[in-house]
């Protein structure tokens, strides 16, 4: 398999999820402002919708939208636990989980990183994220993951997204829960894997 990323972006959960999975993939980076991949080539000839990831399956099929190519690489494993068996109530909260995490956090970040928005419209999108986390941390409580004790790539993509709050001004320190919950996923052995790779840590 074949990842197409940007870095730190939301591609970096899929990537995660491969080594969390134990999976034998290559990355190809991504310049998502040129829409250029890295040694040559039109990203948009990929994925025609222009963003991270695209996951080229060794098929030569081509998967996007990352909370469907996370599952489908949980699947790949199912025996790693990263997503719970299809079909039951288990895998429903799972999706859940993905839904509001990209509908109701990843979205609402885009704004943040648009030079061309407006500081109204970035006031009022801080402030629905600060009402999501409001909501969020007592979620979490004191469970370690977000469906308990074991990890999910649901927990692969909160992490992503709440890291990029450092990026954008929002002090996560408001919210305890949150501050060490990203701190407890970013010290996986996994995710440190993928962060170096991407050239996020040293």
């Amino acid at each position: 398999m074949l990842l197409y990323y940007t870095p730190g972006a939301c591609s970096l959960s899929p990537h995660i999820v491969l080594r969390e999975a134990g999976l034998p993939f290559e990355l190809k980076r991504v310049d998502i402002g040129t829409r250029k991949i890295d040694g040559g080539g039109d990203y948009l000839k990929v994925n025609p919708k222009g963003y991270v990831p695209a996951l080229k399956l060794d098929s030569g099929e081509i998967l996007t939208e990352g909370p469907a190519i996370v599952q489908y690489l949980a699947d790949q494993r199912p025996e790693s636990g990263l997503a719970p068996k299809a079909g039951t109530l288990e895998r429903t909260r799972l999706q859940e989980w993905l839904n509001f995490i990209s509908t109701e956090i990843h979205k609402s970040f885009s704004p943040l990183f648009n030079p061309a928005a407006s500081a109204d419209w970035k006031a009022g999108t801080t402030q629905n994220l600060t009402r999501r986390f409001d909501w969020l941390a007592p979620q979490l409580g004191s469970r370690t993951h977000l469906m308990g004790e074991r990890f999910t790539v649901a927990d692969a993509y909160l992490f992503v997204t709440l890291s990029w709050s450092g990026h954008v001004n929002i002090d996560l320190g408001k919210w305890p829960q949150l501050t060490s919950y990203v701190a407890r996923i970013g010290a996986r052995p996994k995710v440190i894997e993928a962060l170096k790779a991407e050239g996020l840590l040293k």
